[in-house]
Parts: structure tokens; C-alpha cells; sequence
């Protein structure tokens, strides 16, 4: 069974940082990749996550949303089974819950296998 939860969020001010982590469990294969996804505030509808960042799980490589690039990174603990994402520089509009997905690298930000349940971000002064 495919199980994936996310921790790490919280509430902090523009150009503050969170690390949230992602804790993976029930697959294995190389093909596939761990995303971080954000749904806003304002949305509801699951087809509405916008995708943040993915990671390999075969060789480790990395893709960034336009809008994180240079202030979000992800990585990863094999050992652990878990993915980071570090978020520096935080801005209002990075707030929303962030879910942790299953999905394929070639499939980043386009199919999702599994959600977790979510980690919600607040940023605001």
C-alpha cells in the first residue's frame, strides 16, 4: 500500500524559510519520482495543485516550477525514505497546502499516482 506524509509546515514572514518533508512508503521503482504539488488558498478542485518541484527516484535529477526556481530546492534520503523541500525566501503567494505525490519523472507535473494528505504554508506579516 502507497503511503505518503507530509510534515514541516507552519506560519512565518515574507523571506522567512520552512523545510517540509515528505515520508514515502510501498514503491519502489526507479521510474517514478516524488513531486511536491501547491494548492492556493482560494482553490478547491484537486486539478488545480500547481506543481513546485519533482525528484527522481532512479538518479536523483530535479525540476523546479518557474516561480521556485533559485529559492526552493528538493532532495531526497533513500535511507529515510523521505524528500525535502527546502523553501527560502518566502513570499505571500507561496501560500496554500503542499501535497507530496507519486507520480513518473516524465509525467512530473502532469499525472499523479498518489496524494498525501497535505502540509499547509502560511506566509504573511
Amino acid at each position: 500500500q502507497v503511503q505518503l506524509v507530509e510534515s514541516g509546515g507552519g506560519s512565518v514572514q515574507p523571506g522567512g524559510s520552512l523545510r517540509l518533508s515528505c515520508t514515502f512508503s510501498g514503491f519502489s521503482s526507479d521510474s517514478h519520482a516524488i513531486g511536491w504539488f501547491r494548492q492556493a488558498p482560494v482553490s478547491v478542485r484537486e486539478d488545480e495543485r500547481e506543481g513546485i518541484s519533482c525528484i527522481s527516484n532512479n538518479d536523483g535529477r530535479t525540476h523546479y516550477a518557474d516561480t521556485v526556481e533559485g529559492r526552493f530546492t528538493i532532495s531526497r534520503d533513500n535511507a529515510k525514505n523521505t524528500v525535502y523541500l527546502q523553501m527560502n525566501n518566502l513570499e505571500p503567494g507561496d501560500a496554500g497546502v503542499y501535497y507530496c505525490a507519486e507520480t513518473h519523472w516524465a509525467l512530473c507535473f502532469i499525472r499523479v499516482n498518489y496524494w498525501g494528505k497535505g502540509t499547509r504554508v502560511t506566509v504573511s506579516s
